[in-house]
């Protein structure tokens, strides 16, 4: 496929044009969800959320019938600062995992009936230590958002996006400390498991992260590029193409959210087409979650990143949808008291 950027300028301008909700299917779905055989209201935010799925499919009868689930893997220079209880190549071996259907997110795709794929970025050459140098060059980081964007389906009726990337729980704190303020230690976690003196090791390497690029904290795609890595850039990429085509999409946890704030602090808006499928275990995804305004449609304890809480979230997508499009209205029921 030809892509509709080579610059980050170019992405810059993409999101300045980003299209909205068809404004008529939403009115018709909340016009038919009126109608249904039930108390107003009494499918609670079921209701709401199959009305904002049908405002961005363009129909008065939303599905989720097809989702998709894409995975994107990267290697992290800052590792070598001792932020993760696991060595890089956990990065490789898990690829195979997924690629092999061995993993979690296999079978939760499988289970909610999403087409699932894996892409793995340059995982042999791992981002600059982002605490010694930008995370990337402007190069690399728009061939990750390039990945992502291609990886998208536009034939999609819902998408997931997951990631796998041994110190991506660094680089994500380290873009929510750059997005949105505050001391590193609010917004680090345990990640993989590391123990208190980890802990401490992440805190330090976000902030000297921030420090070492102060200069680029004022502009949210150049966060991405000196403080991120490949695959949350690829999630970013595909969020906003799946904006582009009018896919709504279900977040992840503390990583992919991360990826996702981004966009929405680059264009206010941005992730209107987003909703949050769980809060996780790390500690930085509530506040992060709040800063956002996005409220949680499960809250289950997970911190497994791959996309895993998301896909568990597709079931309640799928039950929302299925209720507005296939329940009867009372005229078709012929119940009283419609």
């Amino acid at each position: 496929m030809t892509l509709p950027f080579a610059t980050l300028s170019e992405f810059r301008s993409i999101l300045a044009r980003l299209p909205g909700p068809d404004a008529g299917a939403l009115a018709a779905a909340g016009a038919r969800n009126g109608q249904l055989t039930k108390p107003p209201g009494a499918l609670g935010r079921l209701e709401d959320l199959a009305i904002w799925v049908a405002g961005w499919q363009g129909v008065e009868k939303p599905r989720c019938s097809r989702p998709q689930v894409v995975i994107f893997a990267g290697n992290h220079g800052v590792v070598a600062q001792g932020v993760s209880a696991f060595p890089a190549e956990v990065t490789v071996q898990m690829v195979a995992n997924f690629q092999h259907g061995g993993a979690a997110i296999n079978q939760l795709s499988r289970a909610f009936g999403a087409e699932m794929s894996v892409h793995a970025l340059d995982l042999d050459r791992p981002t600059v230590d982002f605490t010694e140098g930008p995370a990337m060059s402007e190069d690399e980081v728009v061939a990750a958002l390039a990945c992502g964007w291609s990886a998208v389906d536009p034939a999609a009726d819902v998408l997931v996006t997951g990631e796998m990337g041994i110190g991506n729980t660094t680089a994500a704190a380290a873009l929510a400390a750059a997005l949105f303020g505050g001391d590193p230690v609010g917004w680090v976690g345990r990640g993989t498991g590391v123990d208190d003196a980890g802990l401490k090791r992440k805190a330090d390497a976000v902030a000297r992260g921030l420090a070492r690029h102060a200069g680029a904290l004022g502009d949210p795609l150049e966060v991405l590029r000196c403080l991120g890595g490949r695959e949350l850039a690829a999630m970013a990429g595909a969020i906003a193409r799946a904006r582009v085509e009018r896919v709504p999409v279900v977040l992840d946890g503390f990583i992919c959210t991360a990826s996702a704030a981004v966009l929405e602090k680059a264009v206010p808006g941005a992730l209107d087409h987003c909703v949050a499928g769980h809060v996780s275990a790390e500690g930085g995804h509530p506040r992060l979650l709040a800063a956002l305004g996005k409220e949680p449609l499960l809250n289950l304890g997970l911190r497994l990143g791959e996309g895993s809480g998301a896909a568990l979230a597709l079931g309640v997508v799928k039950g929302a949808v299925a209720c507005l499009s296939g329940m009867a209205t009372f005229a078709e029921a012929g119940v009283s008291g419609g």
